[in-house]
């Protein structure tokens, strides 16, 4: 009996982390570029208590061993990539990528994170910034005088000022990409920092090798469907129901031999 209270205290804490999850994709459910996570299970290691196979006499095998597990554990928490739908805005500096890859931005550590978030702003000096006021990379710096903003589907950043009518290219946008896009690290901010599970990024111009291309006053939305992440969470809810009601159930056996020995 108490083994089996440990290995239902192994699928209540599984269970509670996996809430922690769906409510995290819940709460983000109109966080822009977001992609939702997926808690991965994986069984906890076995007692054998009978070797599959063994001999049971000189010319048998057992056919199935006596194995007992000792619970659950969640290995991980994959995020899913999936775009999400697009959102047509009125804002010429809203950005998103129509297919695979992530904008640049530069991190005040001089580092490079990625995200799907194009919600792009103008700092004090015209430079193209991120809600916290990091720089877009590379860097992308408008005039004071600017008429129109156009951002082509190819990443080319083209402006209009009152003294000059015609197109004038002031910068490209790139796009990076990666091998395993679920192995870079969230840091949150609707940021992603590189690891060596994502694979060194490969950056080029929107539209080409397979990059998707830059849409403005086009904004992704989350990728979290609610009544997918509800269903998940009524499942989680009985499955932590069930593991506390085994919890109940050896406590009584317990109890039972307590009282009655």
């Amino acid at each position: 009996m108490l083994p089996a209270l440990w290995v239902s205290k192994t699928g209540l804490s599984a269970q509670d982390m996996n809430l922690t999850t769906i409510s995290n994709n819940l709460a983000n459910v109109s966080t822009t570029g977001f992609k939702r996570d997926r808690a991965e299970f994986e069984d906890l290691l076995y007692q054998i208590r009978r070797q599959p196979g063994g001999q049971s006499s000189q010319d048998s095998q057992l056919p199935s061993g006596l194995q007992l597990g000792t619970g659950v554990r969640i290995v991980g928490t994959q995020k899913n990539f999936t775009a999400g739908s697009l959102q047509t805005t009125d804002q010429p500096l809203d950005l998103a990528v129509n297919g695979r890859g992530f904008f640049q931005v530069l991190q005040p550590d001089g580092t490079v994170s990625y995200t799907r978030d194009g919600t792009f702003h103008l700092d004090s000096d015209g430079q193209i910034v991120t809600s916290n006021g990091f720089a877009l990379e590379p860097a992308i710096v408008l005039p004071n005088n600017v008429s129109t903003f156009t951002v082509g589907e190819d990443g080319t950043v083209s402006i209009t000022t009152p003294d000059s009518p015609q197109q004038q290219v002031v910068g490209n946008l790139q796009i990076a990409d990666f091998i395993n896009p679920a192995g870079l690290q969230a840091m949150g901010n609707n940021l992603f920092l590189e690891t060596s599970s994502s694979g060194a990024p490969q950056v080029g111009t929107p539209g080409l090798n397979g990059l998707g291309t830059t849409l403005q006053n086009t904004l992704e939305n989350s990728n979290v469907s609610v009544v997918e992440e509800l269903v998940n969470m009524i499942t989680t809810q009985r499955a932590y129901e069930m593991n506390s009601k085994v919890i109940s159930t050896a406590d009584q056996m317990l109890s039972f031999v307590s009282q009655n020995l």
